[in-house]
């Protein structure tokens, strides 16, 4: 009985782990394939599968769904509901030579719409943007950004 007063049993409180990684994969490629061709690749060095996301280093996506096959690289990325979520030294680039800089950038791969609410550099051949944020929607080819500079080259008419 004594030993009971003194030493009492140890409450051990019990952890549930809900969110907890089901593969790790190293140096990996993943491809998207449809009825109509292949339509996406994402890589990396690591990625974390989740039962609703991936969570990948050095990330490299690319969208070959549209017009024009964009590609997407950065030092971090997740993937989840058809959301592509990039950080770190983004670079977006489309086939046609359009060209985002920034340090994180949202892709919706459902409407094609990239986003950021990070200052950002885009440029194609020699005109340049910058700005604060922006919204470009690469299916209407129209884009919404804030606090703009343009660099705009004008070509001479040959008449």
């Amino acid at each position: 009985m004594l030993i009971y007063i003194f030493f009492q049993p140890l409450k051990i409180k019990q952890q549930e782990f809900d969110d907890v990684p089901l593969l790790t994969i190293e140096n990996f490629i993943m491809y998207e394939l449809q009825s109509t061709g292949l339509q996406t690749v994402m890589s990396g060095t690591k990625a974390l599968r989740y039962t609703q996301r991936y969570i990948v280093d050095d990330i490299n996506f690319i969208d070959s769904s549209e017009e024009f096959v964009s590609s997407m690289q950065a030092d971090n990325g997740i993937y989840k509901n058809n959301i592509v979520d990039l950080k770190g030294n983004v670079v977006y680039k489309r086939e046609d030579g359009l060209t985002f800089e920034s340090d994180t950038l949202k892709y919706n791969t459902k409407n094609s719409t990239v986003q950021t609410q990070d200052d950002y550099l885009a440029h194609q051949d020699k005109n340049s943007m910058r700005g604060a944020s922006f919204i470009y929607d690469s299916i209407n080819n129209t884009m919404k950004s804030k606090q703009v500079t343009v660099k705009y080259q004008l070509q001479e008419s040959k008449i």
